[in-house]
């Protein structure tokens, strides 16, 4: 098994400078390179402090530039929201300038409050649909004189320009949960990377189930990998793993109250929630993450992740994305570095 880092700005508070905030991206990516991770992952997101990152590109290729051996990958793209000519050319332009480092995470995106600014009026049903035409548009125009006529785009015949370094362009990533994009990524010959969310190991084993049956589908197609991106805190002690779980409790509540888009949003922040809206969220407890989550010691963490391997699982990405001072996410990733990915060696 190998292991990538799943990063983005993250603004909390009016008082953070942004700034100092990618500095602290920057300085989590180089870390992850030095200490021998395969890659460092990052996405696009839109209006929301919650995630700064309006272009994934843009943050890889400085990265790129700062780094020797990491893979850079788009983690993920939100598909609805480029055109594929665009999409095409940015990718092999990335690639090109990274000298072959790219790899393209797509997804149909997740917040509504994107959607309803970006392309208003489009539902996940719509989105889902876009990302499926997409990745086989990309891919054509990557090898070149492609003519598409669609429902979402339509185009004389157009080549990627430029070209990407990779051969057939670089690896594609599709951001799966039920079997039917399981089997759209593995017919395409795209990888997949899922995320648990809530339903702790019970679901990491659920989501290799999905992916195997998908793979056994289609036989005839080379089996792709599959990534799990999983919140992880590698802690000092007992007591360090109780405030970590308590402090992405609170991560995972914001992301529901943005995910709902039912409060107020105001200069990319949304209203704080008060600490008994966190205290009665119906599923969200400090005690579901440490169960859902990967928030332990590392000699703990070291014994869950080896379970995962042991299901077949390619690539494990820590998500750093908590809420946190960049302080505990730098001494949690230190510790991931140094006392858990010697025991994958």
């Amino acid at each position: 098994m190998r292991f990538s880092l799943f990063v983005h700005m993250e603004r909390v508070s009016p008082d953070q400078d942004q700034r100092q905030l990618y500095q602290d991206f920057l300085t989590l990516a180089k870390m992850a390179d030095e200490g021998g991770m395969h890659a460092v992952w990052t996405g696009e997101h839109h209006g929301m402090d919650f995630t700064i990152a309006p272009n994934p590109f843009l943050s890889l290729i400085d990265v790129a530039r700062q780094t020797k051996n990491v893979r850079l990958g788009t983690g993920t793209i939100i598909a609805p929201f480029w055109h594929p000519i665009a999409l095409a050319g940015e990718a092999a332009m990335a690639d090109l300038i990274t000298e072959g480092r790219i790899d393209l995470g797509i997804a149909r995106g997740a917040y509504n409050y994107e959607y309803e600014r970006i392309m208003p009026g489009m539902d996940a049903w719509e989105a889902g649909q876009r990302m499926r035409a997409l990745v086989p548009a990309i891919k054509a125009l990557w090898d070149g004189d492609y003519a598409q006529e669609g429902e979402f785009h339509s185009f004389p015949s157009t080549t990627s320009s430029p070209k990407p370094v990779q051969e057939g362009g670089p690896p594609v990533w599709i951001a799966a949960r039920d079997p039917n994009s399981h089997e759209f990524a593995v017919s395409q010959g795209c990888h997949v990377q899922v995320t648990p969310l809530w339903q702790g190991d019970e679901e990491v084993t659920k989501l290799m189930e999905t992916f195997n049956a998908a793979c056994a589908k289609f036989p005839d197609i080379p089996r792709p990998e599959i990534m799990l991106l999983n919140h992880t805190y590698i802690a000092e002690s007992a007591e360090d793993a109780r405030q970590a779980a308590e402090e992405i409790n609170r991560f995972y509540c914001y992301f529901g109250a943005w995910f709902k888009n039912e409060r107020p949003v105001s200069q990319g922040l949304i209203t704080p929630l008060s600490d008994a809206e966190i205290a009665s969220h119906p599923f969200y407890t400090p005690e579901a993450m440490l169960r859902d989550n990967v928030i332990a010691t590392a000699d703990d963490a070291i014994a869950r992740i080896k379970t995962y391997q042991d299901m077949g699982y390619d690539e494990y990405s820590l998500w750093i994305d908590s809420g946190m001072s960049f302080e505990r996410k730098r001494a949690s990733l230190e510790r991931f570095i140094n006392d858990v990915m010697p025991a994958f060696a």
